[in-house]
């Protein structure tokens, strides 16, 4: 009976493999991926537009960011900077230390969710330069600019939720976020281990990660510079890594006489605590039960336009929770942020009734998670799903 399960099994496996390629082989042109724009439905984001640009104008209010966000991004900066200075200048006890460096923590996450997000997208000001500056604030934590605006801008904000498109569901070392990858055994336990995985995120991307993405999103024509652009890219990342480490790890240990393992250790609990956040907050918008995961047809074409691509693959959560919406820079209200990238996150409450509106008038889904703990569950819920192998009578007919 054993070796007929897994005789079974192995043609499942193969039957799945299969499958996967064929998608690959659809997917393997990014740029090839159209959306069908030629439905009735696609006059929705047209109304849409029109009534949140019609708010901004009656209301003679910015899109971009009022004294409320520079005050958060004020905040959100010196959680980072301050604790840093404190280690040097008091050199507590190595148990305070750690608390300081927790709240770096805070402040990294912060920085990331609430900034440079923003500035990024184009969002924060009408300045590019400011944008440039308050974008660059992801540096300081020890990323890089352009691979983030590649990743997060380009493919996933134009491919959400699409397999071998949108790069932040890839699978990842023993993580697995689409439901059309191949599952390995231990899948089926990725709801409990994932959430360790998720501390390392941040400590992957200053080590390791800009320099992988840098190859690959030149191989695979994501990344458009010529090559003395790319050169120079390289060379300032090099740099920034550098100034990077030697700073936040060097620079206490060289000049404070604080024990370079003491640096170390609030290092990697910083960024664990950083990487927790952040990947959670993001994974809650699109990897969880009620959001869909379309492909595209044999000719590259996902069958809805883009704006409602979005809204079935884009989830809020926990809207009447102040603090979540203050810390998390809005990205609790990811459906409006999908369809207005370039609107201040400070601003989302306020439309978000806008969209609602006009996504019922449409009979387009707007998806919301009431409570912070509904989405998690339903985060945890889509791990077990898309990391259970298939039934084997389902997969062999």
């Amino acid at each position: 009976m054993w070796a007929i399960n897994n005789k079974k099994l192995s043609q499942t496996i193969i039957t799945f493999n299969q499958c996967s390629k064929k998608i690959r082989n659809v997917m393997n042109q990014k740029t090839q991926i159209r959306f069908n724009n030629q439905l009735d439905k696609n006059a929705f984001y047209a109304t849409l537009k029109r009534r949140v640009d019609a708010y901004f104008k009656e209301n003679n209010i910015s899109k971009h960011a009022n004294a409320a966000m520079v005050i958060k991004s004020v905040v959100m900066i010196a959680l980072y900077v301050l604790p840093f200075i404190a280690l040097l200048y008091f050199q507590p006890s190595f148990e305070i230390s750690l608390l300081l460096w927790a709240v770096m923590g805070l402040g990294v996450s912060g920085i990331g969710m609430a900034v440079m997000h923003d500035a990024n997208h184009g969002a924060y000001s009408p300045n590019p330069l400011i944008n440039k500056l308050m974008g660059h604030t992801l540096n300081i934590a020890g990323g890089a600019v352009l691979n983030w605006k590649l990743q997060h801008n380009v493919l996933h904000h134009t491919y959400t939720n699409i397999t071998h498109a949108d790069d932040d569901i890839s699978d990842r070392l023993v993580l697995k976020f689409s439901p059309h990858t191949k599952v390995k055994p231990y899948h089926q336990f990725q709801f409990v281990y994932a959430f360790f995985f998720y501390g390392l995120l941040t400590l992957y991307w200053v080590l390791a990660k800009d320099f992988v993405q840098f190859v690959k999103f030149n191989k695979e024509g994501v990344n458009k510079n010529t090559k003395k652009q790319n050169a120079i890219f390289l060379m300032n990342l090099v740099f920034d890594k550098s100034l990077y480490f030697f700073i936040i790890l060097g620079v206490p240990t060289l000049f404070f006489n604080i024990p370079f393992l003491y640096s170390v250790a609030g290092f990697v609990l910083m960024h664990f605590i950083a990487g927790i956040i952040m990947t959670v907050i993001f994974q809650l918008a699109h990897s969880v039960e009620g959001t869909t995961h379309p492909l595209p047809n044999n000719a590259g074409t996902i069958e809805n336009d883009w704006a409602i691509h979005q809204m079935q693959t884009t989830i809020n959560f926990a809207p009447n929770n102040w603090l979540l919406n203050w810390y998390v820079g809005g990205l609790n209200y990811q459906v409006e942020h999908h369809l207005f990238t370039t609107i201040c996150h400070i601003h989302y409450p306020n439309i978000a009734p806008i969209v609602k509106a006009t996504a019922e008038e449409f009979g387009v889904p707007y998806m919301v998670k009431d409570k912070f703990s509904v989405a998690l569950q339903g985060h945890i819920d889509f791990l077990q799903r898309v990391g259970k192998l298939p039934k084997l009578d389902e997969a062999l007919g």
